[in-house]
């Protein structure tokens, strides 16, 4: 074996955690037609065919064209370019069939292979190191799961009909944790300095100050969502922001994205589930102004996301941060959250104790995104790696930051430094929150 080449083990991890990615990107298509993943069922969200030849090629420019040598370009050129292409055009693109698509992704992955087999993983690389950019494409896979489901529940037509796996527990007779939490304040370390699977906008890992201050044991709840609501809390100014106000104008809501009244009783549609909403589930499909507005309302506010992280990854009893709430036993797993996907759903808040952080709150992983307060800027010390498109475009106010994952996200992309960004306005991706309060 030539010096700095992996030993065998690695390049086997890397293989499983490559054809597990694509066996989950396989069956979420299965039940759907050519015409129903050609079409652009919202022009927020790509074709998913569009998404399916995404995936192929970015693999194929990281772990061919870019594995060896100086990276020549982050995303690559042509009609599968997200910044080439916004998604408002990508239902008018000429995209592959099917049948070109499934194709091109079986010819990619054999190359990808090949090379893996006969060259391993070269160590000395920062970019292949303990199999560095075999992470970042599966993770990019995992997302595009995601993604793909997100456009999947605006689909026109007849609902997705998703392949179930399991079925989130209940709390059994166990009362709903509620209340608030205390951190005392002090010194805590934000971020990671991991470079197997960490994207560049988590590095590094450095020391904050943090004040003290109260949050919320649980997301906020459809029933605490529906009490704002039958409060007039969409039609009083004094709860929104300017910014909320323009947009509850524009947009015209009263109440969650897929929620809709009937007689005395909420209804919401979970892709091919309809039914009453459940008053213990995480309130879901919520935009930034939205959780403003409901916070100040509960005399509450967002957490920053310092503090979010403080609260899901802080052990104070070790005097030690930790990569997921419950330690550092990764992934997450059923067991302790809500992720993963085949559930497609949420799950009552409290249904996974063992997932508990050691501030004392439930539910940090998994079931919605929470919104946080804070802008999605760079840590100090930022540096990219290994390519700029994927954070550094997207720094500044525009954009606010998300935490924790929800049902759809995929294990290997969430842990307690992941930071996730979108609009403030944004109510197609699965998001909720909780609420925090000055100490």
């Amino acid at each position: 074996m030539r010096a700095g080449v992996s030993a065998p083990n690695i390049v086997g991890r890397c293989r499983e955690m490559l054809e597990e990615a694509r066996e989950r990107t396989l069956a979420l298509i299965a039940p759907l037609s050519e015409r129903e993943l050609r079409t652009q069922h919202d022009p927020l969200m790509s074709p998913v065919l569009w998404d399916l030849g995404h995936i192929a090629h970015f693999e194929e420019l990281w772990l061919t064209a870019n594995l060896d040598g100086e990276v020549r370009f982050g995303e690559m050129p042509g009609m599968f370019n997200p910044f080439e292409h916004p998604r408002r055009e990508r239902g008018e693109l000429d995209i592959p069939t099917l049948e070109q698509t499934l194709a091109t992704l079986a010819a990619v992955r054999e190359r990808v292979f090949d090379r893996l087999d006969s060259m391993g993983v070269d160590e000395e690389s920062p970019l292949q190191r303990d199999g560095y950019v075999y992470h970042m494409v599966a993770q990019h896979e995992y997302q595009h799961n995601e993604t793909i489901l997100q456009a999947l529940q605006l689909k026109a037509g007849e609902p997705y009909q998703p392949p179930r796996g399991w079925s989130t527990p209940s709390r059994d007779t166990r009362p709903a944790p509620t209340g608030m939490v205390r951190f005392p304040g002090g010194e805590v370390p934000i971020g990671t300095d991991d470079r197997q699977s960490a994207y560049d906008n988590e590095r590094p890992q450095h020391l904050r100050s943090v004040a003290p201050f109260l949050i919320d044991v649980t997301p906020v709840t459809n029933e605490a969502y529906a009490a704002f609501i039958a409060e007039g809390g969409y039609a009083r100014d004094e709860f929104w922001s300017e910014g909320g106000r323009a947009w509850r104008v524009a947009s015209a809501a009263n109440a969650p994205q897929y929620w809709r009244r009937e007689d005395s009783q909420w209804f919401a549609r979970v892709m091919d589930l309809d039914g009453p909403v459940a008053p213990d589930h995480p309130v879901c499909h919520v935009c930034y102004y939205e959780a403003e507005a409901f916070a100040r309302w509960n005399e509450k506010r967002l957490p920053t996301e310092i503090e979010w992280e403080t609260a899901a990854a802080w052990s104070p009893e070790h005097g030690a941060k930790r990569d997921f709430p419950w330690g550092n036993e990764p992934p997450p797993d059923r067991s302790r959250a809500n992720v993963d996907q085949l559930a497609f759903g949420t799950a009552p808040v409290g249904a996974y104790p063992g997932g508990v952080s050691a501030l004392g709150c439930h539910g940090l992983i998994g079931d919605v995104w929470e919104w946080t307060s804070s802008d999605f800027s760079p840590w100090p010390g930022f540096e990219i790696f290994p390519y700029a498109e994927y954070s550094q475009p997207f720094f500044g106010n525009e954009y606010k930051v998300l935490r924790g994952g929800s049902w759809a996200t995929r294990p290997g992309a969430i842990r307690n430094s992941f930071r996730n960004w979108d609009y403030p306005i944004r109510r197609q991706i699965f998001s909720g929150f909780r609420c925090a309060r000055n100490d």
